[in-house]
This record gives structure tokens, C-alpha cells and sequence, in this order.
């Protein structure tokens, strides 16, 4: 769309925002100074956009209803046929639905963004074409992947596989649900406070947040760079260490990438060692949340013994700073989300990345229809133009600084130990709240269960979920952590415990 240049009566209410005091002498020469650059906004305008290309056949498909979607988890079925041969070849995979897949749908949870059509794929979506999957449709998440609960989007909650009316968790609500009810072998979650482990979590499935960077985050719309991940959501270890082999490793556009180092993660499962002669590091402070439940540290610990009987060294240990991680995220997580996402049009600037433009100007009508807005979205992006107007960026730089301190606090325990093992979630999934529900009681039940998981958003280690039990028919998960890009020793801890013991009956 041409760009105008400015009326005078805009120059002066763009003078008033910034505090200037323009005579009308002064309107005039800018008016006059901007022609200039605006030509060159038009130049820029005229030219073609500059994106990847679109390989495989694919129609919209279609928004599944009743007895087809029985957990309000798909929010459209297709078929995306990828290559005849390949690490994939016959595999069903589902997407998150943030996650762009050219001529189908998405709207990521929210109804600002219903009606949107995405005219690339993300990197991971043809990664996972070019390895042979069937990429059979997308996922509802919760809206704006804010929230760790299933009751944000705006098509209705996602249920829970393992119990009508409780939380699939979230963001990645439907990606879970679908693989934990076997309607799917594989799918791609996103995670940028536990939206791939928390829901794994509450569904009993395996859930990988992958170090930063390590798979392309490219055509998937961004919450905020620094703390931006995706990764698999599988049923078993075996799937997603194949997964994650197809889907790591740099593409040319994702500034989040730097020093990558991938690994053959399959081969870490071959070998008959196991869990033997691992140091894995309990720790306490992993345990310790406000709102824990006992028979969630009751079931994690009884899991923790069984990777020591299974030959691990099992010790516990204290990192205090653990329980301040939460705090850390939320000015990272709150000013780079309203500053990136929403005032930024889904993508801020300053960076080096693939701009999906189309998205950028179908999201920023949402400022026409805030009313709409999730109630978690409305908290977010208040609370962050709040703190911007206020207080500047001084905190959102803090907790970064601090952060650094947090990630060598990590570091210095897996420098003796190759995990560290906590609760993945404090809590087991909760009720789906009703209709009439309180705002206090939606925007609790969307962040209540992220204090085990956000903090190794904002350090970058990889960590996953697996399920070590069950109670009151809900499912409990086990968060292993480890060093930067060393998913191999997780995924190698994993399938020992996997292969040694049956979740179901610890």
C-alpha cells in the first residue's frame, strides 16, 4: 500500500505524542522534508516481497466440528502431501497453529487474527514435507500462545484426552491433545514460558523445548525473539529424537541462530548403556512452589528413584536462584511480547529476519478490535505499554543482566552433572473454568503452572517433559534439563526411563 505524506494536522498530532511545539512555519518545512524519504518508502512498496517458495500441493481444508473434534483440538484438518521418501515418509503431523503453513488458515488462538492466510511455510513445516510427513492439519493454541491453561482460544478450551473438562494445558493445547489421544503420530509445539512442556505435561506425553536457536523459528509468529522456541510433541522418545533430527539445524533467515550444533539424537537411544553411569541433579527449589500439590512431588520423586535404580547417580542439589526465574521472565516475557508482537505488528524490527508482511498487516487491525482481545492478551499488553509509558525499559534490561546469573547458576551444577531433574509442572491439569467465569480466576488458571519452566526459556537450556505417573486419572510429568544443545543426553536419560518402567503404573 503507497505510503501519503503526513497532512498537516497529522504532523501535529505526531508532534503532540513526541512533546514538540511546532509553529505552523515549522509543519510546513517538515511536511516538505518528508516527501523525500516517503518516495523512498514508495520505491520500497513497488517492489515484489522477496520469500521462500511454496513446494508442495495443499488445499484450506477445513474447520472439523461434533464428533470429529470431540476435544475441540483441531482448528483445520487438510492434507499436505510431502516428499515420497524420507526419515517421515507415512507420518500424520499436526501444527500449532502459529505456525504458517501457505494457503490454510491461522489465527493462533485469536479472533483478531481469524480470516488470515499465510503465503509462506515455516522452515519447519517444509523440513518436515521434505523428510516425507503428512502434515494433516492445525492445531488450535491458546490465544496468542498466552497462556499455559487451554481456555484462551477464541473458538472454546481445549479438553484434556485423559479427562473431560480439565486443561490440556498450554499454548500448544490441540498439539498435545491430538498426540495424547492418537488422533496424530507427530506434531510441533512452541514454547516460550513451557507451551510445549507444560501441556505435555498435563497430557502425558513427551515434549522437547530444544536450546534456543537449535530449529528454526523462521514463519512462526514470534511472542519475543529472545525467548522464542519450537520443538516435538510425541508419544514417545524414539519419534521425537527423529523429530528433532529432521527439524534442527540453521536456515538462513532466523536471527535467533548462532553457534548451532546438532546431533545425530536418534543414535544417543542405540546404545545399551542407558541411564547407566549418568549424574543426574534433583533439585530442591524444583519442588518448592507455592501452589505445588503433593502427590505431583510425590510421583516425581518416586520417579527420580527409579532412574537411580536404573543406574543413575541421583543427588539432590540447591540453586536458589531457581525460585526467582519466574520473576525474571515476566519483564522479558510481558515488554518483549506487547513491544514485539503487539505494537510491533507480530514482529518488531532491529533484527535480521524473515518479515512475513502479509501477517504484519492483517495483526495490526487488532488495535480496531481490542475488545476482543483474550483476557490474558488484554493483561499482557496493558501491563507492558504500562511499564514502557511509565517506567521505560530499564527493568525488561535488568532482568535480562540478571538473567546471565541465573544461566551460570545452571551451568555451574551441569558442569558436575549432565541433568538437572525437577517437577515439570507444580501442579496436574485443572478444570477447564466455566463460562461465566472471573477474569482473576482465567488470567490464574493461564500462568499458575509455568515457575519450573519459564525460567529455562529465558536461559536457553533444553529441557523436556516426560510422563511418570498418573493420579486422580491425570497425568504427572518429569522435567529433565540439560548444557546447551546436549538434547542427545537428554533424549538418552529419557528412553532408559522410558524403556525401564511404565509411566502408567508408578
Amino acid at each position: 500500500m503507497p505510503v501519503s505524506v503526513p497532512t498537516a494536522d497529522q504532523v501535529i498530532e505526531l508532534a503532540d505524542e513526541m512533546g514538540l511545539d511546532l509553529t505552523d512555519a515549522d509543519v510546513e518545512s517538515y511536511i516538505g522534508i518528508f516527501e523525500g524519504q516517503i518516495n523512498d518508502y514508495n520505491i520500497v512498496d513497488a517492489m515484489p516481497d522477496n520469500l521462500p517458495e511454496v513446494k508442495y500441493p495443499r488445499t484450506p481444508g477445513y474447520q472439523p466440528r461434533g464428533e470429529e473434534n470431540i476435544y475441540n483440538a483441531w482448528y483445520v484438518k487438510t492434507e499436505v502431501k510431502g516428499a515420497s521418501e524420507g526419515k517421515l515418509k507415512g507420518r500424520r503431523v499436526v501444527l500449532k497453529d502459529n505456525i504458517m503453513l501457505a494457503g490454510v488458515p491461522m489465527m493462533n488462538g485469536a479472533a483478531t487474527l481469524e480470516g488470515y492466510m499465510p503465503d509462506v511455510d515455516a522452515t519447519v513445516a517444509t523440513r518436515l514435507l521434505d523428510a516425507g510427513a503428512t502434515i494433516v492439519g492445525k492445531s488450535h493454541c491458546e490465544s496468542f500462545c498466552m497462556s499455559g491453561g487451554s481456555h484462551t482460544n477464541a473458538k472454546g478450551a481445549v479438553h484434556n484426552p485423559h479427562k473431560m473438562g480439565y486443561m490440556a494445558g498450554g499454548s500448544s493445547s490441540g498439539s498435545a491433545a491430538l498426540v495424547a489421544a492418537g488422533e496424530v503420530d507427530l506434531a510441533i509445539g512452541g514454547d516460550q514460558g513451557g507451551s510445549i512442556r507444560m501441556p505435555a505435561s498435563y497430557c502425558g506425553i513427551y515434549g522437547m523445548k530444544p536450546t534456543h536457536g537449535l530449529v528454526p523459528y523462521t514463519g512462526i509468529m514470534p511472542i519475543e525473539v529472545y525467548i522464542d522456541h519450537t520443538g516435538p510433541m510425541t508419544n514417545n522418545v524414539e519419534d521425537n529424537a527423529l523429530m528433532l533430527e529432521v527439524l534442527a539445524g540453521e536456515d538462513e533467515y532466523d536471527p535467533r541462530q548462532y553457534n548451532v550444533k546438532t546431533h545425530p539424537y536418534t543414535l544417543a537411544l542405540k546404545g545399551k548403556e542407558g541411564l547407566k553411569g549418568m549424574r543426574i541433579a534433583v533439585v530442591k527449589e524444583g519442588y518448592m512452589q507455592a501452589n505445588a500439590e503433593e502427590d505431583v512431588n510425590v510421583k516425581v520423586k518416586a520417579a527420580t528413584s527409579i532412574l537411580r535404580s536404573l543406574g543413575a547417580t541421583v543427588e539432590e542439589v540447591s540453586i536458589p536462584m531457581h525460585l526467582v526465574g519466574p520473576s525474571l521472565w515476566t519483564p522479558i516475557g510481558v515488554e518483549g511480547s506487547t513491544q514485539t508482537m503487539m505494537h510491533g505488528d507480530g514482529y518488531g524490527v532491529s533484527r535480521s529476519d524473515l518479515y512475513v508482511t502479509s501477517l504484519m498487516d492483517f495483526h495490526r487491525n487488532w488495535r480496531t478490535r481490542a475488545n476482543e482481545l483474550s483476557e490474558t492478551m488484554k493483561i499482557i499488553t496493558m501491563l507492558g505499554t504500562y511499564i514502557r509509558k511509565y517506567y521505560g525499559s530499564r527493568y525488561y534490561g535488568k532482568a535480562m543482566n540478571q538473567t546471565r546469573l541465573l544461566t551460570a547458576a545452571y551451568d555451574k551444577v551441569l558442569n558436575e552433572y549432565d541433568l538437572l531433574v525437577m517437577p515439570t509442572t507444580a501442579i496436574k491439569s485443572q478444570p477447564i473454568p466455566a463460562p461465566d467465569a472471573s477474569r482473576e480466576e482465567i488470567v490464574q488458571r493461564a500462568f499458575e503452572m509455568l515457575a519450573n519452566t519459564s525460567p529455562f526459556d529465558i536461559t536457553h537450556h533444553p529441557a523436556m517433559s516426560i510422563p511418570c505417573g498418573m493420579s486422580e486419572g491425570l497425568p504427572v510429568g518429569l522435567q529433565l534439563v540439560g548444557k546447551h544443545f546436549d538434547e542427545a543426553t537428554i533424549y538418552r536419560a529419557a528412553h532408559g526411563f522410558q524403556e525401564g518402567v511404565d509411566w502408567k503404573s508408578i
